[in-house]
C-alpha cells in the first residue's frame, strides 16, 4: 500500500470526527478558523455563487472565500491530481454524479450525513433522485447546487404557424417528422438542435437515445455493445436528424450553442437540460420567452428517456479547512440560499432541481410556472439503476461509471462528431469506438473482476 493511500486512509476518520465534532460545538470550530481563507473551485455557470457570497461572509466573517471558476473540462483534469497528490488547493469543489461514487470509493471525499443532519439544513429536502445520486453506499458525499433532467423544448408559435401539434408523450420518430416539416433554413431556423460536438458530455442526448432504442454501452458482464443492432440504429437515426434537420455545423454544437440558438429564435426544437428552460425563459437574455412548450424526453422502447445530472459540492480529505468548507457548501445549497438567489438575481433564474421546496415558494412557482411541472416529472421519471431496457453493472443514465470513462467518452465523441461531419460512415464511427471500449475493459480488469465474482458465488451459493 503507498503512503499516499495510508495517508488517505488515516485522513478519513480525523476529518469525519473534526467534523462530527464541530457540528456539536461550532464556538470551538469558530475560534479554531479565525481568519481562515477557503478555495472554491467550481465550474464556470455557477458564478452568481460569488455575486452572493456577501450574504455568507456577513454571518461567516471570520472566513474569506476564493472561487476559482473553470471551464468544465478544465475542472474536471485539474481536480483529481489535486485531491490524488494531496495537494489541499481546494476545500470545496463542485463534482456530478459521475464523480461522486467513484471518488468516494476511492477515499478522496468527506462523507457528509453527519453534518447534513444538523440544524436546519434539512437534507431530506433534497430530491430523492439527486440525492441518490451523490451517494456511495448509503453515504452522502456532496450535496447539490442544481440538478437537471432532460426534456424537449418547442416553439409554440412555430408549432401554430404552422398548423403542427407536439404530441404529449413524444417519439423519436414523430420528433424526426416534426423536425423535418420545421426545418426552414432559408429563414435561419432549424428544425431542432442536438449535440453533437467531440466531447463526451455531448454524448449526453444521443445516450439517452441509445438507451430508449434498446441499445447500450456495455452488457451486465463488460462486453462492449456499441456495435449491436439496437445501438447501430439509434446513433445512425441521431445523425440522420441532425444532417437532415439540425443546426448547421452540428459536429461543432456543445450544449451552450444550442441554448444560444434556441434564445435566438434559430431553432423551432431543442433535445437537452431541463436547466436551460428558466435561462430560454428569462426576457432579458432570450428572444422566445414565453414562447416554449415542453414534452417529456423522447422514447421509442422504453416509458420514459430522461438523463440524470447535478452539479454538486463536496469537501475533499485534503481540505486544510473542512469546518470553513461545510458551512460554505451549506449555505451555498441551502434553502436560504434559494430564496437570496430569487429575491437578488430574478426567480426564474433560482437553480433548480435541487430541492423539493423551491418548488412550493410561490414566487418561483409564478417565474417558472411554463417549465415547473415538467422539470419536476422529468427528474421524478429517471431510473438510475436501469435506465435503459437492460441491467447494466454500474449506476448512472448518460454515462458509464468507471474512472476511464472521461477518456473513452471523448473518444467516441469525437468518433460520432465526425459521422455528423460526414467524414466517415457510423459503422466505422462505432466499430472505431467498439475497439475503445474492449481496450478500457481489458485495461481495467472489468471482465476479469466479474468473472471472479461470478466464480465466487458459484463456490458460496451467495
Amino acid at each position: 500500500m503507498s503512503y499516499r493511500r495510508i495517508g488517505q486512509l488515516i485522513r478519513i476518520p480525523v476529518v469525519g470526527a473534526l467534523l462530527a465534532s464541530c457540528a456539536l460545538g461550532a464556538a470551538a470550530c469558530d475560534r479554531n478558523e479565525q481568519d481562515t481563507t477557503i478555495t472554491v473551485a467550481s465550474v464556470d455557470f455557477t458564478r452568481d455563487m460569488e455575486r452572493l457570497v456577501g450574504d455568507f461572509q456577513r454571518t461567516h466573517p471570520h472566513i474569506r472565500v476564493k472561487f476559482d471558476f473553470l471551464p468544465e473540462s478544465v475542472l474536471r483534469n485539474r481536480l483529481p491530481k489535486d485531491i490524488a497528490d494531496e495537494d489541499g488547493r481546494y476545500d470545496v469543489v463542485s463534482i456530478g454524479p459521475w464523480e461522486a461514487p467513484i471518488w468516494a470509493s476511492r477515499g478522496w471525499l468527506t462523507r457528509l450525513d453527519v453534518l447534513a443532519s444538523q440544524g436546519d439544513y434539512d437534507v431530506q429536502d433534497f430530491i430523492p433522485v439527486v440525492r441518490t445520486a451523490l451517494s456511495y453506499r448509503g453515504g452522502l458525499y456532496a450535496v447539490p447546487y442544481y440538478g437537471e433532467s432532460s426534456f424537449l423544448m418547442y416553439r409554440k408559435d412555430v408549432f401554430a404557424e404552422a398548423g403542427l401539434t407536439m404530441p404529449e408523450r413524444p417519439t423519436w420518430q414523430q420528433v424526426a417528422e416534426l423536425a423535418a416539416r420545421l426545418d426552414d433554413p432559408g429563414h435561419g431556423i432549424a428544425g431542432i438542435c442536438l449535440r453533437g460536438g467531440p466531447v463526451w458530455l455531448d454524448l449526453l442526448p444521443l445516450n439517452t437515445v441509445i438507451l430508449t432504442f434498446g441499445g447500450r454501452w456495455f452488457d451486465e458482464k463488460w462486453n462492449p455493445q456499441l456495435t449491436s443492432p439496437e445501438t447501430r440504429r439509434a446513433v445512425q437515426f441521431y445523425v440522420d436528424l441532425v444532417r437532415s434537420s439540425g443546426e448547421s455545423r452540428a459536429f461543432e454544437a456543445g450544449p451552450a450553442r444550442c441554448q444560444a440558438a434556441m434564445q435566438q429564435g434559430k431553432a423551432a426544437m431543442m433535445y437537452d437540460t431541463t436547466s436551460f428552460a428558466g435561462r430560454l425563459e428569462d426576457p432579458k437574455t432570450s428572444k422566445v420567452a414565453g414562447k416554449l412548450g415542453y414534452a417529456p424526453a423522447p422514447v421509442v422502447r422504453t416509458d420514459s428517456s430522461g438523463w440524470l445530472w447535478t452539479w454538486a459540492l463536496a469537501i475533499p480529505v485534503t481540505s486544510k479547512h473542512p469546518q470553513a468548507a461545510w458551512d460554505f457548501a451549506s449555505w451555498a445549497t441551502s434553502k436560504r440560499y434559494l430564496k437570496l438567489y430569487g429575491e437578488r438575481l430574478g426567480w426564474v433564474g433560482v437553480p433548480p432541481g435541487s430541492r423539493l421546496s423551491t418548488y412550493r415558494l410561490p414566487p418561483y412557482r409564478n417565474a417558472a410556472r411554463a417549465f415547473l411541472q415538467p422539470t419536476l416529472n422529468a427528474l421524478n421519471a429517471v431510473n438510475l439503476t436501469r435506465p435503459g431496457l437492460h441491467r447494466q453493472p454500474w449506476t448512472g443514465t448518460s454515462y458509464v461509471g468507471i474512472p476511464e470513462y472521461a477518456g473513452l467518452g471523448g473518444r467516441v465523441a469525437a468518433e460520432i462528431s465526425a459521422a455528423i461531419a460526414g467524414r466517415q460512415s457510423v459503422d466505422e464511427a462505432l466499430a472505431k469506438a467498439q475497439i475503445f471500449a474492449n481496450d478500457v475493459v481489458d485495461g481495467g480488469g472489468y471482465r476479469d473482476r466479474d468473472r471472479e465474482r461470478d466464480r465466487d458465488r458459484d463456490r458460496t451459493g451467495v
